[in-house]
């Protein structure tokens, strides 16, 4: 591959992961009690949790959805961003990134 079709390739990657910075993806636990923002990127943006769901003798419960939501918001956004990279990793692995 020439340094021309490198920065072209390089260039669509730059402009795919701005794509992915851009991506929210939203995910709700425990019966709308917590909900996490994402981006495509795995930086939460926010994490809200509904005050009616929140019960001071049940503290456990609302770690417990909480952590359910981190975890199923990071795998998928973990999983865009490898469908989105996915036409792209042959070309990576040949610039040796």
């Amino acid at each position: 591959m020439g340094r021309f079709d490198q920065a072209k390739m390089l260039l669509k990657i730059k402009k795919m992961q701005k794509e992915l910075q851009k991506q929210v993806i939203t995910v709700v636990a425990g019966d709308g009690a917590v909900k996490v923002e994402i981006t495509g990127e795995q930086k939460i943006k926010k994490i809200h949790i509904d005050p009616e769901y929140v019960d001071l003798d049940d503290i456990g419960m609302l770690e417990r959805w909480v952590e359910e939501a981190v975890k199923d918001a990071i795998q998928q956004s973990q999983k865009l961003a490898a469908e989105k990279m996915q036409p792209f990793m042959g070309v990576l692995s040949e610039l040796g990134l």
